[in-house]
């Protein structure tokens, strides 16, 4: 079988990079809405839809809706192509979301959200397709989920001393910092780039695509 690289930390790191730039993106250039943080977009659509308000409500109803179908299409990716021999499938997945973030580099702000959308459903495809990163599960496009295991981790490792829990605690930890540097990267290059910003997650998808090329472990999932 052959050797693949996709749970590797500097894919997890590359990825969460990523995350952190498309979120920040969404954010700060298309209307404050959040490509991964769907609770917020629930919180916000509920919120409107309760005044009445249709128009601001449907700003945060596409976005989830994307979200749960790039979801939807990684399992099929995943289920039609898990046994394709020169391609794994988590490649084909983040060649998809280098795509769609490249079409979005494109789009006016008068279409927000149509980009929203679109960026959403490239982190639902991500947010599916990679869910451990070395035997750690983590989420590579949003915190929440990964700086609890981090602290959970900190703290069963401190009372108990089980060094699975340290290697734990480092993985999650270092996720939140490449998400947070991404989110950096994303405010600086939207001041000087403006829409195409997003290109530079693209990049960085499309890198990830060339590396899942290179060996590292004999495990395919």
């Amino acid at each position: 079988m052959r050797k693949q690289m996709s749970e590797s930390l500097f894919i997890g790191t590359l990825l969460a990079i990523s995350g952190g730039l498309m979120d920040s993106y969404s954010y700060l250039y298309r209307g404050q809405v959040f490509a991964n943080a769907q609770t917020g977009n629930v919180l916000l659509f509920s919120i409107h839809l309760s005044k009445g308000e249709w128009e601001p409500a449907l700003h945060y109803a596409f976005p989830i809706a994307a979200f749960l179908c790039g979801v939807a299409l990684a399992a099929f990716i995943c289920y039609f192509g898990r046994h394709l021999e020169r391609l794994h499938w988590r490649q084909i997945c983040v060649l998809f979301e280098a795509v769609v973030l490249f079409s979005v580099a494109w789009i006016p702000q008068s279409a927000n959200l149509l980009a929203n959308s679109l960026i959403s459903l490239a982190c639902g495809v991500q947010v599916e397709a990679f869910r451990k990163i070395e035997d750690v599960s983590v989420a590579t496009t949003m915190c929440i989920g990964n700086l609890r295991t981090a602290m959970h981790s900190v703290i069963t490792c401190d009372l108990v001393g089980n060094r699975e829990d340290k290697h734990t605690a480092s993985i999650s930890s270092v996720i939140v910092i490449a998400f947070a540097s991404g989110a950096v990267m994303g405010s600086i290059l939207i001041r000087h780039f403006g829409a195409y910003a997003v290109c530079c997650g693209s990049i960085i998808l499309l890198g990830c695509f060339f590396l899942m090329f290179l060996p590292l472990s004999t495990r395919k999932k």
